[in-house]
């Protein structure tokens, strides 16, 4: 009853919602392409790559999701080298992302919207033989069709923070029906563990996994592109940098701010702006511009006397951790929710980051106590503390060991996941 609800509700909500989903794509580009996939209609050649396969399908959302993904892909097929794979994602960022950077045996494909008859035709061509939800993707008619044919669906990454479990317990009536149905459910720690029975996971389907994005052991190989670019504009291995990643609205403006002081100190700073989301290029190297600043951008014809680069593409902010001094993460001073601070500390990087971490608070909390990273609240906190580190290497090393003590739990989570799917029949 409650998905026959849901079913004819479903037309109304995208009614409602569709012009801003619709615009959202738009200013991300590349919306048109491979837009049928979505409504689960796909090509001859598609169709022929998936006929008979019976892949395993990985789902994500966006960015984020789309690296734990990859990583469990590589993961899996490092034990077993022709099992098929499909990745599906649902923006541009991420499949363009995937896309770019998955295993030549992946096939990447746009998620097909959670409609009755477009799930049956999405799922008519993949005809998975199990299914990954990455993190929190459970979906009424993608539970009900994979249910209906017997094919085993797991949520891996699983986690819930305490908002949403507010949230979701508010709507158990609905939601316990569907967490019920799901085959194995890999949460990050002990509570999850707890937050996933009392919204209708069964207890004997959950397994503590450590979480995926925590893994220190699962970082990327660093690529030596990132030296390459900044030799070419003149900025040399002895130059300091600061590096903002994953910066949204208003951050870099912080930033720029911040550099402008500390260049009083740090004569040769060097700043490196990686904004989460790339389409939003223009207006800050505009803003830059505004503050007196000489901007390089990454994919501009290379130019020397800059002051900062903004890079303005996607999938390679863990490469250019690798070559920052101090790393500061976005999305938590002057937006709501943080980025995952553990490329950088991989990279071997001191982090800072503002007090809105809710997406990564557990992890946030743990840094903060260790001294394995540093809040900050405003502007001049911030160029305090990056004075800090930049006078001190040894500062920086000692933050960076009190960091990847903190992760030591998660590690080997990628793995851990992998034999649990790999286990499931």
């Amino acid at each position: 009853m409650i998905r026959l609800l849901y079913n004819v509700l479903w037309p109304v909500g995208l009614a409602l919602f569709l012009p801003g989903y619709l615009l959202k794509m738009f200013r991300r580009g590349a919306y048109r392409r491979n837009f049928g996939q979505r409504l689960g209609f796909y090509t001859r050649e598609v169709r022929g790559r998936l006929r008979a396969k019976r892949p395993l399908w990985i789902h994500a959302v966006s960015v984020g999701e789309v690296l734990i993904a990859l990583r469990l892909a590589r993961e899996l097929q490092t034990r077993s080298p022709e099992l098929p794979l499909v990745l599906t994602t649902t923006t541009t960022t991420g499949y363009a992302l995937a896309e770019k950077t998955a295993p030549a045996p992946v096939t990447v494909l746009y998620s097909p919207l959670d409609f009755w008859p477009v799930m049956r035709r999405a799922f008519a061509t993949i005809a998975p033989s199990k299914i990954v939800l990455i993190e929190a993707e459970v979906w009424p008619n993608m539970l009900h069709e994979a249910d209906r044919r017997d094919v085993p669906v797991v949520l891996a990454n699983a986690r819930l923070s305490h908002r949403s479990e507010k949230r979701f317990l508010r709507f158990r009536f609905a939601l316990a029906p569907m967490f019920r149905k799901l085959s194995l459910v890999c949460v990050t720690d002990a509570v999850d563990t707890a937050r996933s029975q009392k919204i209708g996971a069964r207890a004997e389907c959950i397994h503590v996994t450590g979480n995926i994005k925590f893994d220190a052991e699962q970082a990327p190989a660093f690529s030596a592109e990132p030296r390459q670019v900044l030799n070419e504009i003149g900025i040399t291995s002895a130059r300091p940098i600061l590096l903002g990643g994953s910066t949204h609205r208003g951050e870099e403006q912080i930033l720029a701010g911040a550099f402008l002081e500390l260049r009083r100190e740090f004569a040769d700073l060097f700043l490196v702006i990686a904004p989460r989301h790339v389409e939003r290029a223009a207006e800050i190297e505009s803003l830059l511009r505004g503050r007196d600043l000489r901007v390089c951008r990454r994919s501009a014809p290379r130019q020397t006397a800059s002051d900062v680069l903004l890079i303005d593409s996607t999938g390679e902010l863990a490469n250019w951790y690798n070559v920052a001094t101090v790393v500061f993460i976005g999305k938590s001073m002057a937006a709501h929710g943080g980025q995952n601070p553990v490329e950088a500390i991989a990279a071997g990087k001191p982090v800072m980051f503002g007090p809105h971490m809710e997406n990564f608070a557990a992890i946030a909390r743990a840094l903060i106590e260790s001294d394995g990273a540093t809040c900050v609240r405003n502007r001049a906190e911030f160029v305090g503390q990056a004075a800090r580190l930049l006078r001190d290497a040894r500062e920086r090393e000692t933050m960076v060991s009190r960091a990847r003590e903190v992760l030591a739990p998660h590690r080997g989570a990628t793995v851990r996941t992998a034999e649990l799917i790999r286990a499931l029949s």
